[in-house]
């Protein structure tokens, strides 16, 4: 006869080794999600663009943001992270961001947003680079799973362009 011991840890042993698999199945599951998010942003109006006294440009604006990011959850979704940045190129780097907002999606039911708002986060280039300069708007997402691992992704939105002169 085996001891109570041995019998506990074979059962332990057992039920962990169970739960391992099931977390793999569960973490594997979500590969056969295909999520197809949709977002918008539109600028209304460029509040302020000035070239602060240290010789940085600055920009203030305002602007819609409208996602609808609830094809990401599953059941295995715990909250989503997204942020708006601005992206560019300059003759000096190659690509620059700015993150003008952010917020964390904790459940499906807020997955679809319409948002008015000024950049949370100050738009500062160093230097005197902003002025005529195209520049996309991404929204990028980071997926937190309950199990498994982290992924990412972003839509990129083109077509926007700050003014020449300082306001």
């Amino acid at each position: 006869m085996h001891s109570f011991g041995y019998r506990a840890n074979a059962l332990l042993t057992f039920a962990i080794t169970i739960l391992a698999v099931m977390c793999a199945f569960a973490s594997l599951s979500d590969n056969f999600n295909s999520p197809s998010p949709t977002s918008q942003v539109q600028v209304l109006n460029i509040n302020w663009f000035r070239n602060k006294p240290d010789g940085d440009d600055e920009v203030s604006m305002t602007m819609n943001i409208s996602a609808d990011l609830q094809s990401l959850f599953t059941w295995n979704t715990k909250q989503v992270f997204v942020f708006l940045a601005a992206e560019y190129k300059t003759r000096k780097n190659s690509l620059n961001q700015v993150s003008l907002w952010d917020g964390i999606i904790p459940a499906k039911e807020h997955a679809k947003f319409y948002i008015h708002t000024t950049n949370k986060y100050r738009f500062v280039d160093q230097g005197s680079n902003l002025r005529e300069r195209d520049f996309n708007m991404t929204l990028h997402w980071h997926v937190m799973p309950k199990t498994g691992k982290m992924f990412a992704d972003k839509i990129v939105m083109t077509g926007y362009r700050l003014p020449e002169a300082y306001r």
